[in-house]
């Protein structure tokens, strides 16, 4: 074998193991993510704060609900802060060892849409480590605030979810028309939807969340309580994992 044959099996030979070795590289360095740089937040107590990246911001935080936000200048801030757990992950009790994060979202935020599959997709695969509280944020449009009410009276149906992923997946406004489409495509009731769209209890669950949302300084969507973490705008798939894992390490229920 010449100098220059050798020289280019050795180049080509180290080409072809860089490239087989760099799905390994990807997938070793996936498991040494950074660990984000918490701050300490003083109200509320406990918990910490740490950057996120794009969000959708509101021409004015709650002028979408109802119409004016002087109307939600009566927000329950009181009565949420003294219960703010429950407020935030709910009332059922968790299996031990499991994450509760809460997901804050406009169904008309573009970064929302694909932040909320991550989650979804994310407690699909960690199972009972992780479960996801939704809050509706509606601080877009007149459509956001109908389709949070949509969404939440489905809920009283058991088909939020269901009604979730085809919100966050079509390009159309909700409208009557289309909710009523919608109600039937997946077998609910769309006269007890539009009963419950303007029941007292679908606009305190709006109001809790826009309440959450005031506390924690929230001005525009997605945004994200994991454990005592609170983050607003969209994070990758890699950055909720690893705060995941550390909220679990560190004890997040300190703050409860």
């Amino acid at each position: 074998m010449t100098g220059i044959t050798r020289r280019c099996f050795i180049v080509v030979g180290g080409i072809v193991a860089i490239g087989a070795g760099y799905p390994f590289a990807r997938k070793f360095a996936g498991h040494f993510t950074p660990p984000p740089e918490f701050e300490p937040i003083s109200d509320p107590a406990g918990f910490r704060r740490v950057s996120g990246g794009s969000s959708s911001l509101g021409a004015a935080p709650f002028a979408g609900l109802d119409g004016t936000s002087e109307e939600f200048s009566g927000l329950p801030v009181t009565e949420v802060r003294d219960s703010i757990c429950t407020a935030l992950y709910g009332e059922e009790p968790l299996a031990p060892g499991t994450v509760p994060v809460a997901s804050f979202s406009d169904f008309y935020c573009p970064y929302c849409r694909v932040q909320t599959k991550e989650l979804a997709r994310l407690e699909d695969r960690m199972g009972y480590k992780v479960r996801v509280a939704w809050h509706e944020l509606p601080l877009l449009s007149e459509a956001s605030l109908l389709a949070s009410r949509a969404a939440l009276a489905a809920k009283r149906q058991g088909a939020y979810v269901r009604f979730q992923e085809r919100l966050i997946s079509t390009p159309f406004r909700a409208n009557p028309g289309y909710l009523k489409a919608l109600s039937e495509e997946i077998g609910i009731s769309y006269l007890r939807l539009t009963a419950d769209m303007n029941s007292d209890e679908v606009g305190h669950d709006i109001r809790v969340s826009a309440a959450l949302a005031d506390i924690f300084g929230f001005v525009g969507t997605p945004a994200l309580v994991i454990g005592r973490t609170v983050i607003q705008g969209q994070v990758g798939a890699a950055t909720l994992k690893k705060i995941i894992e550390l909220e679990r390490a560190d004890g997040w229920s300190q703050v409860c």
